[in-house]
């Protein structure tokens, strides 16, 4: 009880005020009396209360009328009232006014406590939900995006132009890019930051369960349902809900989905009844969506539903330097969380970094830099810490050649040839360490490497500096 705010004891009555007080340290809480309205209305200005309790009966200004402004200027403050002329009619006009509830004289002290309990395990969980929210909206801030190259300042900046509106957003990427932060982003920084944030996983929950989880149920609509359920949308009313792998979703969802956004009505599994929400809607898939609807399991028209405004996060292997800019990050993160001391990103490590295709995008960065800040005993982090990247090369190139020719059918000619010339220079390095010796092996001339490696964002001017220290070292 000690660290809940007072309580605000209203009455004109001394003898009232002291049995009040009484009552309520019995349960250790801590009183602040006003013996008027008006200097009940000077306390509330200068401190926070748990809630006030008010007989309705005061000097100039009623309690109802301390009711009423306490409620224009504190909505969130429960109000008691208490009185010795109780009726119905009052009792509503009290609740209707916004006080908490309603309490008639002669009561039982087991009757105040009850009240004021109940007032606390309510303020209990406001506080509690709005730390959650505070904590959330600080986990979704634009600077989590981190990263300088102009892919990823143009998508900040898409994220600051589209957030403020009501548009229905598609994100497409793959695994590990930032598609869950970019959702949350345009949540916290948009109109509708204070309401319901609701992220739903299409493929984490079975198909059966997911329309219910999505839209609720009625009881009795199916084995199990022993009550009504209202569904996410609800929870999320004036709010935002992001349907992340939405490419797992059914057709047969897919179709009441559409239907969703075309006005936000819906009904319930099992249900009649029509109702209605204000949601927005973000939806997410790491799946090729142009090939889900050529083979049937996505709807076209559902697509140019979600699809008003698209964002694509690049992968982690075309943002150039982002890749040591977000590694020093996450050391600094990793060694905090396991009180460590602050490392650095060694020049070795950082070129191995560079030097990795990334498969699993930032997702996969982030991992690598746990491990070696869990590994690592010096203040540097060594390539020696991180995991065996010339094994993952060439497992990721002996995957990518056995899926064939069709992986790349429905891509960009120049896309699919650069992504080839990527993996095999990045193999070729991995196998000799050494610019010179890489280009050799390639036979082309190191000018000719060094060029193709600036184009596809490979830093050649570090690895031609480490292949000098490396060839230095030989002689």
């Amino acid at each position: 009880m000690r660290h809940l705010p007072p309580i605000l004891v209203v009455d004109d009555d001394p003898n009232m005020r002291a049995t009040l007080e009484g009552i309520l340290r019995s349960e250790r809480h801590d009183i602040v009396p006003a013996e008027s309205a008006e200097e009940a209305l000077r306390f509330l200005e200068e401190r926070e209360f748990l809630l006030m309790i008010s007989d309705v009966r005061l000097g100039k200004m009623s309690g109802h009328e301390l009711l009423k402004e306490a409620h224009r200027r504190w909505p969130s403050l429960p109000v008691i009232l208490i009185t010795a002329y109780a009726t119905p009619r009052l009792a509503v006009a009290a609740i209707q006014d916004g006080a908490f509830d309603y309490l008639a004289k002669p009561f039982a002290p087991e009757e105040l406590l009850h009240l004021v309990a109940h007032c606390a395990e309510r303020q209990t969980l406001v506080r509690e939900n709005s730390a959650f929210r505070a904590r959330e909206q600080q986990a979704f801030q634009l600077d989590r995006l981190i990263g300088d190259s102009a892919r990823m300042r143009d998508l900040r900046q898409l994220i600051r132009t589209v957030a403020p509106t009501n548009a229905t957003v598609l994100i497409l990427g793959e695994s590990g890019t930032g598609k869950e932060l970019i959702a949350g982003c345009l949540h916290s920084l948009s109109h509708r930051s204070s309401e319901a944030y609701v992220r739903i996983n299409c493929a984490a929950i079975p198909e059966g369960l997911l329309e219910s989880e999505l839209f609720g149920h009625e009881k009795g609509s199916f084995t199990g349902a022993s009550r009504s359920k209202p569904g996410r949308v609800e929870e999320a009313d004036g709010g935002t809900v992001f349907l992340d792998e939405i490419g797992d979703m059914s057709r047969a969802l897919q179709a009441k989905l559409l239907r969703f956004l075309e006005d936000g009505s819906f009904t319930r599994v099992g249900g009649n009844e029509e109702l209605s929400v204000d949601v927005r809607v973000v939806a997410a898939t790491n799946r090729d969506i142009v090939r889900l609807i050529q083979d049937g399991g996505f709807r076209e028209d559902l697509f140019h539903r979600l699809n008003v405004v698209q964002f694509r996060p690049p992968p982690l292997r075309e943002r150039g330097d982002d890749v040591a800019q977000l590694a020093e990050h996450f050391i600094g993160t990793y060694c905090r969380a396991l009180n460590k001391p602050r490392m650095e990103l060694g020049r070795a490590a950082q070129q191995a970094l560079l030097r990795h295709r990334w498969p699993g995008n930032v997702r996969e960065l982030r991992n690598a830099i746990e491990r070696a800040v869990i590994l690592e005993t010096g203040s540097e982090v060594n390539p020696a810490s991180l995991p065996d990247f010339t094994l993952e090369a060439r497992l990721s190139a002996s995957v990518n050649s056995g899926s064939g020719a069709g992986a790349d059918m429905d891509r960009p000619l120049e896309e699919a040839l650069a992504d080839y010339e990527r993996r095999l220079i990045t193999a070729a390095l991995g196998r000799h360490h050494n610019v010179g010796r890489t280009a050799e092996a390639l036979r082309i001339s190191r000018h000719a490497l060094r060029y193709r490696m600036q184009r596809l964002g490979l830093q050649p001017e570090a690895a031609d500096e480490e292949s000098t220290a490396t060839d230095r070292g030989n002689n």
